[in-house]
């Protein structure tokens, strides 16, 4: 019997996939843990994600890592995940390089502690010649605030007189996101039950297939990510066409 992973078609991949990971802080109540114990352990349902990526040539995976609005959460558990965060890239920075990986970051990075930043630069630094797969943090990241960024540079260049209106269309405006480098969303997944989007990359899902899981984050795995796949696989993908003229072209 073939495995999962046996079973999905290479000639049929997303090129980006993006996961929100929710869900550590409900697993580790019902472990009667605190909040943080559940975020330690979603370190290795990250690398289950990013290494059963990486096996099956998917060049794109954007973790929806820290939240804009992540922010207003307790003192204490914000600079916990701080810390994680921190140590995290030290620990992983070599595995991330030798898998042939890039890290890159969007979001409003100048509000993350010096020290993540600096670990951010340097692994970013270090993979920045890689080109096997790319690996895209979302910290301190909320869509509509990226959407509006993109709206005031580009109202700026109109009043400099750089562009016209006419020059505005939809290429432009993508050049003007965080995400500029990299291709739309085909595959969204959400962990935790939860049935929405949360902020998360709202212009870049506009025609992705979404799927959210019954199951918290930390039990998120390997075979749990191939499963996505083969779902994702039996979708047909009209982008507005009908079935007939897709089998036309």
């Amino acid at each position: 019997m073939l495995s999962v992973k046996d079973q999905i078609n290479p000639e049929h991949l997303p090129r980006h996939v993006a996961i929100i990971m929710d869900g550590n802080g409900r697993w580790a109540k019902s472990r009667g843990k605190e909040r943080t114990y559940g975020h330690k352990s979603a370190l290795t349902a990250v690398r289950d994600a990013i290494n059963a990526c990486n096996e099956i040539h998917i060049p794109y995976l954007t973790l929806y890592t820290f939240s804009s609005e992540n922010w207003n959460r307790p003192n204490d558990e914000v600079n916990s995940l701080m810390d994680l965060l921190a140590e995290t890239l030290l620990l992983e920075a070599e595995e991330i390089f030798t898998k042939g990986l890039r890290l890159h970051i969007i979001g409003d990075i100048e509000k993350l502690p010096d020290l993540v930043r600096d670990q951010l630069q340097n692994v970013m630094d270090l993979t920045k010649d890689n080109k096997r797969g790319n690996l895209i943090l979302a910290l301190s990241y909320g869509s509509q605030k990226e959407i509006l960024n993109a709206v005031k540079q580009i109202s700026s260049k109109v009043k400099a007189g750089e562009i016209s209106e006419d020059d505005i269309d939809e290429k432009l405006f993508e050049d003007h996101l965080y995400t500029k480098d990299f291709p739309p969303v085909d595959l969204m997944i959400r962990t935790s039950g939860e049935v929405r989007i949360s902020n998360f990359l709202l212009w870049q899902m506009a025609y992705a297939e979404m799927q959210f899981l019954d199951m918290l984050w930390p039990d998120f795995n390997r075979e749990t990510f191939f499963n996505c796949i083969l779902d994702y696989q039996m979708k047909e993908r009209r982008y507005g066409k009908t079935s007939e003229q897709l089998e036309h072209e």
